[in-house]
This record gives C-alpha cells, structure tokens and sequence, in this order.
C-alpha cells in the first residue's frame, strides 16, 4: 500500500525496516515534506502490502522499483535498516530511478548470524496485546514505532507481519553479503550509522567510503531507530544532505 505523506515536488520514498510499515515514519514524514513529494509504502509481508514470497532481496527491490517507476521522476530514497538494503538494491540496479539515497543503519556484510538468537526474545511478547497502551508500555522508548505495526483484531493486539516470513527475510542476511550493491551505487549517498549499533563494526564507514558521493555519521546515544531516538539531530542531517542533493542537481 502506498501513503501519501504530502508535499510537492521531487519524489521521495520512505523505506521501513524489518516487521515495520511506512506509517513507522509519521514523524519524519512531517518536515521532510519541505524537501518533495514524500510517499511511503508497505513492503511485501508487511502493514498492508502484498502477501506471499518469494522472501528474497531481489524481490523486495523488483516491488520498490515499480512503485517509483510510477512516480514522476527518479526518487530520493531513505531506508532504515531493511529499507535501507533495499534502497541500496535499488540505486544499483536501477540507477535511472534513483537521486540519492540515506540507508540508516544497516550493515551489507552480516553472513554468519542467523535469527535463531531473536526467536526467543520475539516469541516472548505478550501477543495478544490488551491495548495500543499495552504496546507502548511493553516496547518503552520504541512503543510509539510498535504500535504502527498491529493490528485489532477480536482478543487483542497482534504484529501485522508473520513472525516465519520475517525469518526468512533476515535468514538470507545471514548468507550472503551485498557490496556489489554498494560498489554500483553512483548516486550520493549517506549512511546514518546508530551510535550504539548492533551491526558488524566498521562496515557502515566503509559503505560510505566506497561510494564516490558518500558520507557517514554516526548519531551518539541512539539504538537502531536512529529517526526516533534522536529525532533533532536526525533531521539535521538529512536536512543538509538533501538541500546539497537538490542544489546539485542538474
């Protein structure tokens, strides 16, 4: 399903990450509008967006590809963590579509881990959960970004995506590794790194550095919702990095 955010002008797609929606983004969405015509969409398996695999990287990228594809011109893309391997997919494949893209916090090279260590801590939630109160409660600091991913149904609270499809997704993760993505990227590109990542050390700077427009910065004191964590000196950032792709451009 496609949000429309508002604004106008130049296309920008919000991307989410693993288990969340396009609506994840509402807060980001409220002054990023300054910058263009901001729309965001629920990826395959997730919110309101197609059902069914196949659950692989190519796929994700073929489905974000034909949504800007009908989008009046090449689209900045922002995408946390999942979204931001997407959008990295995306910009290499389809450079024609593609302005510039922001990738928060996401690693190309995670082979070896596997999701065996969430399945306990996921599996653990108090699914059903009684309210959107209960959600925020559970979830603390990212309550605000949960409770955009259930949904009501008639005992309760429940996650929108299927926990098994999710583990497939990130299975693949733990398989392969995704710099060839990165080494085609032409466009610019910064990567907002958490301060406090829990991805492979080091791979975030060097994303950057392979990129000939690239730039990294890493947020002090935010977990892996960078956007929610440090809202301010997020949109310091993307601010800067948008107003120097747009004064740029042809």
């Amino acid at each position: 399903m496609l949000v429309d955010f508002g604004g106008q002008g130049q296309p920008i797609v919000l991307l989410h990450g693993l288990m969340g929606r396009a609506r994840t983004w509402w807060c980001v969405t409220r002054w990023l509008t300054r910058h263009g015509k901001v729309l965001g969409f629920d990826a395959r398996g997730h919110g309101r967006g197609p059902r069914g695999g196949p659950w692989t990287t190519e796929q994700f990228v073929t489905d974000a590809a034909e949504v800007v594809r009908s989008l009046d011109g090449p689209a900045v893309l922002i995408g946390h963590s999942m979204g931001g391997l997407h959008a990295l997919g995306l910009a290499a494949t389809h450079p024609e579509l593609v302005r510039a893209v922001v990738v928060e916090d996401m690693a190309p090279d995670q082979r070896g881990r596997t999701v065996d260590a969430w399945r306990g801590y996921f599996e653990s939630w108090p699914v059903p959960f009684q309210s959107l109160a209960h959600v925020r409660e559970f979830f603390g600091d990212t309550g605000n970004y949960f409770a955009e991913c259930v949904v009501e149904r008639a005992d309760g609270y429940h996650l929108m995506a299927d926990l098994e499809e999710l583990y497939e997704i990130a299975a693949e993760w733990g398989r392969r590794d995704y710099w060839s993505f990165v080494d085609r990227i032409r466009c610019p590109l910064l990567v907002i790194e958490a301060g406090d990542t829990a991805m492979p050390p080091g791979q975030q700077v060097e994303m950057a550095a392979r990129v000939a427009d690239g730039r990294h910065i890493a947020i002090e004191g935010t977990g892996h919702v960078v956007h929610d964590d440090a809202p301010e000196e997020y949109r310091a950032v993307v601010d800067a990095f948008l107003t120097q792709v747009a004064e740029s451009a042809p």
